[in-house]
């Protein structure tokens, strides 16, 4: 994936909102438990003014004894480092791989020590590819990801994964170690010895609850193992140190860590404390304004649409580091069902005080965007503009939806859209595809080559155009929006009964067939409803409808169009501005 660096840290204090613009991604995490189907789900949303939204393939593979693999990072396209490859991987769907193990990522940094990138290693992108082609669910990519920390220099910054199989949804939270940082004295008294790797800690969320990352590490204290009952070989305790990565497939187990992730912090001087009250955020991405603000703001924006009680978390949200704390999994009210989860995607603080669609930088049309940078200075003073779950830049954004009660080619869907997910329309992948639809190949254009054919030029040329008149425009695309989303879903459900009866290369074609005729459908549609608004909304007019067409006088020519007004807020604001000159005298 051509994804420059568009995290690193950023995150760290104000230079998220004055240093250069940054961009950062949101996942959120749902369980059987929590959903309507008894589906897992999780989130991600791909941002980057770098980023050209399509989606990757990866075919299934055998390699002879000996074969190596190159490690290509994933920001930069540079040729990392060299490992041995396995003898088959697994076909990989963008994010989701043929056995619906979907993993999803956030970067926040982290320590300035630890923020900074090595030579060679792995990288966090690697990490999720590489995994996703040789693991099969959850567990097994919690061992995977083990493995590569303690073989392999790790590359990149601070990174939270969301990792998902049709039964359960962990968080994975990790930070490379970084030579240097240890003190010789504190090493030598805890008798550590320094090794290239990462510390992390990995949780699974517990049934009925939802949980979301956004760019800022989530993970506080988490229950650390205690004694082991040899006789049965398993534990008594529900949390295992990765020297214990035996035990991982004990369902009882729901909480992995690195045997050092406490030790390196010692031997570093960054903690002291006793190993019950070790934070991993704490000790390795402590809370800023900006972590806030600009990443936990997000979390809480979804958590107070699906759960009541929120509000109390509002001033956290808001950047007060002193403030109540906001958990890292909360029990909705609701079971939420997919449609629902695609809307907890498009976000702009709607019913906070963050609320975009509010101040004087919403324009005359409440349009909830605003460009960068995000932070600016008036007067000596500094100030922020909000960065939501729905932004700008976003190449390209899913809902990975894994379902137990069928095959595993047909129960894993990744919901993909390209563009802002306000405004994007979330399309069936099936994870058994092995030809992905034209509109979102790779290479069909990119971020400076435009094509016809490709869907994030189509979604980019029709939203940027709703923004010049947000809250009119918006409504249109909405209806077109809705109508294919809630089309798919039922399409899908009438595909599932006929596809589960099928398999090999006949079950392979329905599936190819099935998420290409969504795509053209979805293409068809968005080039209508880009000529639609055109025409409907040409020179700031607005013209008259009826009966689902634009009006014409009894001559045939258009009736004249519609001039509503600003809205009279805005109106006020000129007047409070500019009244002297313009007022009528």
């Amino acid at each position: 994936m051509r994804l420059n660096r568009i995290f690193a840290a950023a995150f760290l204090g104000a230079a998220m909102f004055f240093g250069s613009t940054s961009e950062a991604c949101t996942n959120f995490l749902f369980t059987k438990g929590a959903t309507k189907d008894g589906s897992t789900m999780i989130t991600y949303a791909a941002d980057s003014h770098t980023l050209y939204g399509e989606l990757y393939y990866r075919p299934a593979a055998d390699y002879p004894a000996g074969t190596m693999c190159q490690v290509v990072d994933w920001d930069s396209g540079k040729k990392l480092i060299m490992i041995p490859q396995v003898a088959h991987t697994y076909s990989v769907v963008g994010n989701m791989n043929e056995w619906q193990l979907t993993i999803g990522e956030t970067t926040y940094g982290g320590r300035e020590e630890l923020a900074s990138e090595i030579e060679g290693g792995i990288d966090y992108g690697s990490y999720i590819y590489l995994t996703l082609q040789r693991a099969k669910n959850a567990r097994e990519a919690i061992q995977v990801l083990a493995g590569f920390m303690s073989q392999y220099p790790y590359h990149s910054e601070g990174e939270s994964f969301s990792i998902a199989d049709p039964n359960e949804v962990w968080i994975l939270e990790l930070i490379g170690k970084r030579d240097g940082t240890v003190k010789p004295e504190l090493a030598k008294k805890l008798k550590y010895k320094y090794t290239e790797g990462a510390v992390w800690v990995a949780r699974r969320i517990p049934d009925g609850y939802v949980s979301g990352h956004a760019n800022q590490a989530r993970i506080t204290t988490f229950p650390q193992e205690g004694k082991w009952k040899k006789a049965k070989g398993k534990g008594l305790h529900k949390s295992i140190s990765s020297k214990h990565l035996d035990y991982l497939f004990e369902p009882e187990v729901e909480c992995v860590y690195s045997d050092e992730v406490i030790t390196y912090a010692r031997a570093c001087g960054w903690y002291n404390g006793k190993d019950e009250d070790f934070s991993f955020c704490d000790t390795y991405a402590p809370l800023t304004f900006s972590g806030l603000r600009g990443c936990e703001a997000r979390v809480y924006a979804m958590f107070h649409r699906v759960a009541s009680g929120m509000e109390k978390y509002e001033k956290y949200a808001m950047g007060d580091v002193n403030a109540e704390r906001m958990p890292l999994w909360v029990k909705p009210d609701h079971k939420v069902d997919v449609r629902e989860v695609m809307n907890l995607m498009r976000d702009h603080y709607e019913g906070t005080a963050m609320d975009m669609t509010k101040d004087l930088g919403a324009g005359p049309f409440q349009c909830p965007y605003r460009w960068r940078p995000m932070g600016f200075e008036v007067d000596g003073k500094k100030y922020v503009h909000e960065r939501a779950t729905s932004t700008q830049q976003t190449g390209f954004s899913f809902v990975a939806q894994c379902r137990s009660w069928l095959p595993a080619k047909v129960g894993g869907i990744l919901w993909f859209g390209v563009d802002d997910t306000y405004s994007t329309v979330y399309c069936p992948m099936y994870c058994g595809i092995t030809e992905i639809p034209l509109c979102f190949r790779q290479g069909n254009g990119d971020m400076v080559t435009y094509s016809e054919t490709a869907a994030f030029w189509l979604f980019n040329r029709v939203t940027n155009f709703v923004y010049s008149r947000y809250s009119d425009m918006i409504v249109d695309l909405q209806k077109v929006q809705t109508k294919l989303e809630e089309g798919y879903i039922a399409d899908v459900q009438k595909f599932d009964n006929r596809a589960k009866q099928s398999e090999g290369e006949a079950l392979t074609r329905q599936l190819n067939d099935f998420s290409n005729r969504q795509a053209m459908k979805m293409m068809k549609e968005w080039n209508n409803l880009d000529h639609y608004l055109l025409v409907k909304y040409m020179d700031g007019n607005i013209k008259k409808e009826k009966d689902g067409k634009f009006e014409r006088t009894e001559t045939g020519n258009a009736v004249f169009p519609m001039q509503p007004h600003y809205r009279a807020e805005w109106q006020r604001m000129i007047v409070n501005d500019h009244g002297d000159v313009i007022r009528e005298k």
